[in-house]
């Protein structure tokens, strides 16, 4: 078995407020193998964008990390500046869902391209621009060598996206970070981002951390998926079982309050309560005050447990725990 693309250990990020530090991201373990599309959901403001920026080591310096990132087998927490530029654009890049923040409006989407190529390989002018028009090609630019000095703004949002991409993957990263990638697009285009990315990052054995708040997203293109609630990771498993067998009480609301074709707005479930103030975090289960199945136990850090081929972080699956349900197995109940 191969060795993962990206591995999170531990991983915990504080972040400096006005009322204290803020764990925004608590105890984080998630591993990415090569060409593995793992989608990472949960509600705004859930720790998800830490995360990324925290293996991405695009985090601000006020920033308390602790924990391990080791990305293509080199552990960067720790890394100078220098270390973390050359790594970025080259080991792991990242898509964003408004491409205006990630192309300079009055360059050439080609020699964008080409820059990314020039900073990190030996390669010269004319070489780096001929990878470009390859990589243009790649994601569906027609007549990309005739375009090359056309800037942003020539192209619609959706092809703008695709140059985005393009310039991310120019170097054939070991993982890529997209966060919320399809959110400014419509329905249509969405299709075919997300289908470009997930076929070319498999060609490729890229891993891909698709960040969303979107699981019909999610259900299209992701192998597994990791819940993400308060800060801490609540479940994590293969995305068919996860939509078929959803494990913490989380998951399940959140697949419940989640829109479908033919159910009218008042028919959606909704999630009573607030997230824990993450300035001064629950010493138990980060879901307690809002969950329906609550127990006097779950005032209690949780244990993750595996449940089949499904971690999930509940009381509710604690094998052996007095005020525990029965644990779920692939057999049944033990």
């Amino acid at each position: 078995m191969s060795a993962p693309a990206l591995e999170l250990t531990g991983l915990t990020v504080d972040l400096p407020t006005g009322r204290g530090l803020l764990r925004a991201v608590d105890g984080v373990d998630l591993a990415l193998a090569p060409g593995e599309i793992v989608g990472l959901v949960g509600e705004s403001g859930c720790g998800k964008s830490t995360l990324a920026r925290a293996a991405m080591s695009l985090l601000p310096r006020s920033a308390v990390v602790t924990g391990q990132v080791v990305l293509d087998g080199t552990p960067t927490i720790g890394l100078d500046a220098e270390a973390h530029r050359r790594l970025r654009g080259d080991a792991i890049a990242m898509v964003t869902q408004d491409p205006a923040t990630s192309l300079d409006p009055t360059a050439g989407i080609g020699e964008q391209i080409a820059e990314t190529v020039r900073a990190h390989r030996p390669v010269g002018r004319r070489g780096a621009k001929e990878l470009a028009v390859q990589q243009l090609h790649q994601v569906g630019i027609t007549d990309a060598r005739a375009r090359y000095d056309d800037p942003p703004h020539r192209f619609s949002g959706g092809m703008r996206q695709r140059v985005v991409i393009a310039c991310a993957l120019i170097n054939d990263p070991a993982v890529l970070i997209a966060d919320e990638p399809t959110t400014a697009l419509d329905v249509t285009i969405q299709a075919q981002v997300l289908d470009l990315i997930s076929d070319l990052c498999v060609q490729r054995t890229t891993a891909v951390l698709l960040i969303t708040h979107d699981l019909a997203v999610v259900a299209q293109v992701c192998d597994r998926v990791a819940v993400m609630y308060a800060g801490q990771i609540i479940e994590l498993a293969p995305a068919a079982e996860l939509f078929a067998h959803p494990r913490h009480p989380y998951t399940r609301a959140l697949l419940a309050a989640t829109p479908a074709p033919g159910v009218a707005r008042g028919e959606l479930a909704v999630i009573p309560g607030e997230v824990p103030d993450l300035t001064a975090p629950p010493a138990g289960c980060r879901f307690a005050d809002r969950c329906p199945s609550r127990m006097p136990v779950c005032d209690t850090a949780p244990p993750v447990v595996r449940v089949g081929s499904d971690e999930v972080r509940c009381w509710l699956h604690a094998p052996g725990h007095p005020d525990a349900a029965p644990t779920l197995t692939k057999d049944g109940v033990r």
